[in-house]
């Protein structure tokens, strides 16, 4: 029996900043995955399974809450090595999901051991399975997405510091976006073949364009005012040791190579910063004006705060350039959202195909993904679920 198809990532609606976290992680995996907070209904999984069909692969691979360290690494058979003389490697989830998508749904509530291994493993694109003296190490590069509603727990701040990108999702609270989202939805369930014959050029158009930001990565590079622009935005955020930094400096590489730019500039900086900061930033510290949260590239929003319903997926301009028609919202649009001007009922938009960056649009500091490095809060922090 064949799976059910998923939607196609170039026709959500409301997610620019979504969509651009997990096309920045799926360029360079070594960013070290993406974690996405937020409450029920907020477009978490229908976005990761949709990112995996843009991947080489498109395995699509989820890790069940109660898997053990076998099941997500792999075994060795001891047995046959000492018969045999080689080593038999039963590989695990990790395998599995090597040039597609390991999603973790309530990341919180996995326990510590194998979240820490899932980091490891992306950030370093490679497993290693050791036991008893014997070793084996197999490539596993993969975008690794971690969803989690805080109320039902947090990560512990060193886990937290270890994913790359993060952002928190918000409830959609605009009323034309919310039928858009139903309209979407409505349009796919009905008939999943012509919904996603109406976008497939927009998907080859997305998948060659990871392929040749991934191709075209390694040759760019960092001059001393983005190497200047990185530190700033870190050290104003109180940020921990200098992971942020590495992070901030390969997003504003992976922006660049989305966009096709001949080189990274500060402005690619500005706009990845929040998504770097976003988790790490110390309680207290304030949000730097272009921070990302709107990154002036526009879903036609208004608003840096994503918007979209789990299982009721709609859609944005694609990350990286502002849509046609979608720069900026239109004057007196409460919200801001406006269907698309191409007539696509569902408000999709086409992939960028040139132009130029736009500046990053200074907005409010947003409420902090987790509490527990506020002093006044660890103290009263929730135990968390077992």
């Amino acid at each position: 029996m064949s799976l059910p198809q998923p939607f196609p990532f170039s026709a959500l609606v409301g997610q620019a900043r979504l969509q651009r976290a997990l096309m920045l992680a799926a360029v360079d995996a070594g960013i070290g995955g993406v974690l996405v907070g937020g409450p029920r209904g907020t477009a978490k999984s229908t976005a990761a399974r949709a990112l995996a069909e843009l991947l080489p692969q498109g395995r699509f691979v989820p890790l069940p809450l109660g898997a053990s360290e076998e099941q997500l690494v792999g075994s060795l058979d001891l047995d046959h090595a000492l018969r045999g003389g080689e080593v038999r490697f039963a590989p695990g989830l990790l395998a599995r999901a090597h040039e597609g998508v390991l999603y973790v749904d309530e990341v919180n509530l996995l326990p510590d051991h194998l979240v820490d291994l899932l980091l490891d493993a992306a950030a370093s694109g490679v497993n290693v399975v050791e036991r008893d003296g014997v070793s084996h190490q197999h490539a596993a590069r993969f975008v690794l997405v971690g969803t989690m509603n805080p109320e039902e727990g947090e990560l512990r701040p060193q886990l937290l510091d270890r994913f790359g990108l993060a952002l928190m999702l918000e409830n959609l609270t605009d009323a034309a976006q919310r039928q858009a989202v139903v309209k979407a939805r409505l349009a796919f369930d009905a008939d999943p073949a012509a919904f996603r014959a109406a976008v497939a050029g927009r998907q080859a158009a997305l998948v060659a364009q990871i392929a040749r930001a991934r191709a075209g990565l390694a040759a760019l590079r960092f001059d001393d005012a983005v190497h200047g622009r990185v530190s700033a935005l870190c050290l104003a955020a109180g940020v921990d040791g200098l992971r942020a930094d590495l992070v901030m400096l390969r997003a504003a590489r992976a922006l660049a190579a989305l966009q096709g730019d001949a080189a990274i500039s500060t402005a690619h900086v500005d706009s990845v910063a929040e998504l770097v900061l976003h988790h790490r930033r110390q309680a207290g510290a304030p949000a730097p004006a272009g921070d990302g949260e709107d990154d002036g590239q526009g879903d036609g929003q208004g608003s840096g705060r994503d918007r979209g319903q789990d299982g009721h997926p709609a859609a944005a301009a694609v990350p990286g350039r502002p849509a046609p028609g979608q720069g900026e919202a239109p004057a007196g649009a409460a919200g801001g959202w406006q269907p698309d001007p191409e007539g696509n009922p569902w408000g999709a938009m086409p992939p960028p195909a040139g132009g130029t960056a736009v500046a990053p649009a200074a907005v409010a500091p947003v409420a902090p993904f987790t509490r527990l490095k506020d002093p006044a809060y660890a103290k009263d922090a929730p135990p968390k679920k077992a």
